[in-house]
């Protein structure tokens, strides 16, 4: 034997976070990188138990790389959004200790501990229903779950929103604002709630899923462009 080897543990969190419809919507950009918008807006934030995503992430020294499955099918973790998620949340984490497991981490072991990620949405992906908004609220959520990390929820929303735009008006229920915000490190750009969920009681919002393809144009192609071709954009702006 070549001496003791680490201990193999693992350790996992959950979340769930539901998708949002806009009322008042977000399209276009006023910065690609950091998923700056040129307007506020303002959504509502549908039931979990109808369209959520739920994700769990487990990390343990035995994973050689950060791994990810959606719908059960891996998925490319190479992407600059889902980089920029994992890079903020580790750069929050703080010591987390399990002692039913024997397990202590510090938190700057976590910038070399590799996580895998298992997300699922109960409702179809790509198909304009904002998986995507749901999708990375909830990792974003459950990578700070498990790595302790003690921010607000504004400022997770302004994580969020780095993978996803409107992925920050899901970390809040009830109606929520995304606030565009002025600084150009994006710092302000986060989201607020308006009310919570039980504002509005008889509410009812009814999704009727003509198609569950994937749809042909994506958002961020969309918007761009809009931002590049659309002569009426700056007076939404403006607005």
């Amino acid at each position: 034997p070549m001496g003791a080897t680490e201990p193999q543990w693992v350790l996992m969190a959950t979340g769930r976070s539901p998708t949002n419809i806009a009322v008042i919507k977000y399209w276009g950009k006023r910065d690609e990188a950091l998923i700056l918008p040129v307007n506020d807006s303002i959504s509502v934030t549908l039931d979990p138990d109808h369209l959520s995503a739920t994700t769990t992430v487990a990390a343990s020294p035995s994973f050689p790389s950060d791994r990810m499955w959606l719908n059960g099918k891996e998925i490319a973790l190479s992407g600059g959004r889902f980089q920029s998620c994992l890079r903020e949340i580790r750069k929050r984490a703080r010591d987390v200790e399990d002692e039913k497991k024997g397990i202590k981490i510090k938190k700057e072991d976590w910038e070399k501990l590799h996580v895998h990620i298992a997300s699922y949405n109960n409702f179809p992906t790509a198909a304009g229903l904002a998986s995507s908004a749901a999708g990375l609220a909830c990792l974003v959520f459950t990578l700070g779950k498990l790595m302790n990390v003690n921010e607000d929820y504004g400022e997770l929303s302004s994580i969020a929103r780095q993978g996803s735009g409107s992925a920050c008006r899901s970390i809040y229920g009830g109606f929520v604002k995304w606030c565009m915000g002025k600084n150009d490190d994006g710092s302000d750009s986060m989201a607020v709630q308006l009310v919570d969920e039980s504002h509005w009681d008889d509410l009812v919002i009814i999704i009727a899923v003509v198609s569950s393809k994937q749809k042909e144009t994506s958002s961020t192609s969309g918007m761009r462009d809009t931002v590049e071709t659309s002569p009426l954009l700056q007076y939404r702006a403006q607005v």
